[in-house]
């Protein structure tokens, strides 16, 4: 049966509002599909954006941080320099004030003596030589000779061997020389220097690090001791 124009039409129309409810559909459908992939993507961007910002800062911050220890460490090594130069200076100003003293120690003539006595016999075992020429102050030539004897008898003892020693009468020690005296052998290619400067230098140097403990207490640093 043949249907009416009416008919025809109607399906159509009736076509028509399906297909185009369908399309509306898919068209909805397209648009909160697009919606969730821009939603993603965004978030994705702002995520990553935001991990670039966050390394960003924890690497400025790690920089800052690195930057402090450093300047902390030169402060504290500025400070430490500091210090030791000061205590350096303390020590240097303490034995420039024990060596300007040591002229007082041969105003002292009997103790002065006695140790003209023993710096003379030090020397000669030190050189162990037949012949020694001593100098000395021009002051000190004939407080150097009335030590020479006993100093001599106590030389053949120890060491069961002579030696010939003359005071040199034309060479002298410098007269701002605090005392002591010099022993040359061998025409003076062999010299040793007991003077009192260089008896304050020795023990100075051999000291130092008691004399150190002494004004400044143990080196919280060192672990063993001597």
């Amino acid at each position: 049966m043949a249907l009416s124009d009416s008919e025809v039409e109607k399906q159509i129309n009736h076509m028509k509002r399906f297909i185009e409810q369908e399309a509306q559909e898919k068209a909805e459908e397209i648009l909160i599909k697009a919606e969730e992939e821009f939603n993603i993507e965004k978030g994705r961007l702002v995520q990553t954006e935001k991990l670039k910002i966050s390394t960003y800062y924890e690497r400025k911050e790690k920089q800052v941080e690195l930057q402090k220890k450093i300047q902390h460490s030169n402060l504290l090594n500025q400070a430490r320099l500091a210090v030791l130069k000061a205590r350096d200076d303390h020590i240097k100003h303490i034995l420039e004030e024990a060596q300007a003293q040591l002229g007082e120690i041969s105003k002292n003539k009997d103790k002065y003596k006695r140790l003209l006595e023993s710096l003379v016999l030090q020397g000669l075992y030190q050189l162990l030589e037949s012949e020694v020429v001593i100098r000395c102050r021009k002051a000190d030539v004939e407080l150097v000779k009335s030590v020479l004897t006993p100093a001599l008898k106590t030389y053949t003892t120890v060491c069961k061997k002579t030696v010939q020693v003359n005071v040199s009468s034309t060479d002298f020690l410098p007269s701002d020389c605090a005392g002591g005296v010099e022993l040359l052998a061998c025409s003076g290619k062999i010299k040793v220097t007991n003077t009192l400067e260089s008896r304050l230098d020795l023990l100075s140097g051999q000291m130092l690090p008691e004399i150190r403990t002494m004004l400044f207490g143990p080196n919280p640093s060192r672990h063993f001791m001597d």
